[in-house]
């Protein structure tokens, strides 16, 4: 069975970037996953798989390499590859009102990970994907409303209560995502015996 290890140094085996690769992939995937299944747009909003692909990352990679693997992915982005939703790259995103989100996926894998680092129970996992869920909701909205307050120059009328409203179409898909990475994480770790990287 393959098993991710992270040396006690600060470097990391060939297998470790493999791993991080292999998730920084699956978050470009995810992130216009309506590209190959139109119909996941509800009510106009895509239904992205990032939030279940940044959770997994940190259930099954631990929470140093699940972290390094959503930097990878952001990185790549910033630096032009058309990896981010509906296809956008280039380091002017920083400035997009939805780059929270994408900053909130490094967190969100770290923090997956240390839950379960602690206790491995399929409990914890599911735990785990609900709580990193609301971090990224906490850090993407401010972000958002932020965003279009001073940068986008959004009207009077777009409050923060506004941009909390806008988050209301897609929490139910998020909720289900997020209990299904902490059940599907908890039986891919079993499954696959990876070694987490600390």
């Amino acid at each position: 069975m393959a098993t991710v290890s992270a040396k006690q140094n600060s470097g990391m085996s060939a297998l470790s970037l493999v791993y991080c690769g292999m998730f920084a992939t699956l978050m470009m995937i995810g992130a216009n996953i309506t590209l190959f299944v139109p119909f996941l747009v509800v009510g106009g909003v895509p239904i992205t798989l990032q939030p279940f692909f940044s959770v997994l990352a940190g259930l099954i990679l631990g929470s140093r390499l699940g972290a390094i693997s959503m930097v990878v992915y952001m990185a790549v982005g910033l630096a032009g590859a058309p990896v981010f939703a509906k296809f956008q790259g280039g380091f002017a995103q920083i400035l997009s009102p939805t780059f929270g989100f994408v900053i909130s996926f490094i967190l969100v894998a770290y923090i997956a990970g240390k839950i379960v680092e602690k206790n491995g129970s399929l409990r914890s996992y599911v735990i785990s994907g609900l709580v990193t869920m609301v971090v990224s909701y906490l850090i993407g909205t401010n972000w958002m409303y932020f965003a279009y307050k001073f940068w986008v120059a959004a009207p009077d009328v777009f409050t923060y209560k506004v941009a909390w409203m806008w988050m209301v179409p897609p929490l139910p898909k998020d909720i289900i995502l997020s209990v299904l990475a902490g059940i599907f994480g908890h039986r891919m770790y079993k499954v696959l015996k990876v070694r987490r990287g600390h």
